[in-house]
């Protein structure tokens, strides 16, 4: 038995080991140029991913931060702008959080940051302990990655005002060996969905995506997915895609090829006039369910029953007055929230827009 179980312990030693130099062996060690910091996602072993839409790139950086407790710990942090600004030797009118992630390793809390507005702001990627400790993650002499989009709208490209290549990149994932990536590119279907190997390979051209937007009435191609999340639905990978005003789509991993251009499927149109900002799937009692923030219409927690037989909404069903498909309930309790991750299984942290307009980082349980 003792030469079972010592056996047993070499094989995960050596899987996690080989696991690790896989990683690894994809970075190398110097300064990553980080133009802009927006978008974060955790892959495996602490490595962060980081979307920078000003080079139309996501970076893989190796934070070292690699374990932690058993038992993730709350953060709780009053006045997270403030403490970010006081860090960066600034104000809080200085800086802009603009994504939050936990590292599923350690559960320290990871912001990328806007220091100064405009063009000319930096980015910086700040770390939040259990404690409430913030430091700046270096960005100098460093493992890391770096994967070009080919197809990034240009520098210049705007559309209602609104930088295109700004929406390069939206939103990140990490699942099963690969980033997915969201956001908009030059091509005719402008919204794309992309997925890159990690460690990184080139970037293809994605696919582009079309869905019914019923709040609109049409079919739209060039508005970008907002966040997203994955679902596995009948045992299949789905990516769960949520729109400004705010259609929530399906699409199916394995329709995901470069250069195609795909059709989601509707399943749910959740009110006009909003932007979702972040979202994840926690199960709870038994079910599964989708925790949503969004910017002008709370914290929803969306049902997944019957998302593998829903039809999808389409222009048969015409414009959509307000809301149609999954149902939802709005969790009242969770008022102002613009960034979410999952910490474990029962909790979640969150950074809460007080009225005073000053934003607190808090942990708290999933409905």
């Amino acid at each position: 038995m003792f030469t079972r179980t010592c056996a047993l312990l070499a094989v995960v030693a050596l899987s996690a080991s080989a696991a690790h130099a896989g990683v690894q062996s994809g970075l190398q060690k110097g300064d990553p140029d980080v133009k802009s910091a927006g978008a974060l996602a955790f892959g495996p072993d602490g490595v962060l991913f980081i979307g920078d839409s000003t080079s139309a790139a996501v970076f893989a950086v190796d934070t070292g931060d690699k374990s932690g407790p058993s038992a993730k710990a709350p953060v709780n942090v009053e006045g997270i702008d403030q403490k970010v600004a006081a860090l960066l030797g600034t104000t809080a009118r200085e800086v802009q959080i603009n994504d939050l992630a936990v590292n599923p390793a350690s559960g320290n809390v990871y912001l990328s940051v806007s220091r100064g507005r405009g063009p000319e702001a930096l980015p910086v990627v700040v770390r939040v302990d259990a404690g409430g400790k913030l430091s700046e993650v270096s960005l100098k002499d460093v493992p890391f990655a770096k994967a070009e989009l080919p197809n990034a709208p240009a520098p210049g490209a705007a559309s209602r005002g609104e930088s295109k290549r700004s929406q390069s990149i939206t939103d990140l994932l990490y699942v099963d060996g690969k980033v997915f990536i969201a956001g908009l590119s030059n091509e005719e279907f402008e919204s794309t969905l992309r997925s890159i190997p990690f460690p990184f390979s080139k970037a293809d051209k994605g696919t582009g995506v079309k869905i019914y937007h019923g709040a609109h009435g049409r079919f739209e191609t060039q508005s970008p997915v907002r966040t997203f999340t994955h679902y596995k639905i009948d045992g299949q990978p789905f990516l769960l895609a949520g729109y400004t005003c705010t259609p929530l789509v399906k699409f199916p991993v394995s329709d995901l090829k470069p250069g195609v251009q795909l059709q989601g499927v509707t399943v749910a149109e959740l009110g006009n006039r909003n932007r979702p900002l972040d979202m994840f799937v926690y199960s709870k009692g038994g079910k599964d369910y989708i925790l949503m923030a969004n910017s002008s219409r709370g914290m929803m927690k969306v049902t997944t029953e019957n998302l593998a037989a829903a039809p999808g909404l389409t222009d048969k069903d015409g414009r959509v007055a307000d809301t149609a498909g999954l149902s939802y309930e709005t969790i009242e309790g969770m008022k102002g929230v613009v960034q979410l991750d999952k910490l474990d299984d029962q909790k979640a942290v969150i950074i809460v827009q007080e009225e005073s307009g000053r934003q607190d980082l808090k942990t708290v349980e999933l409905p």
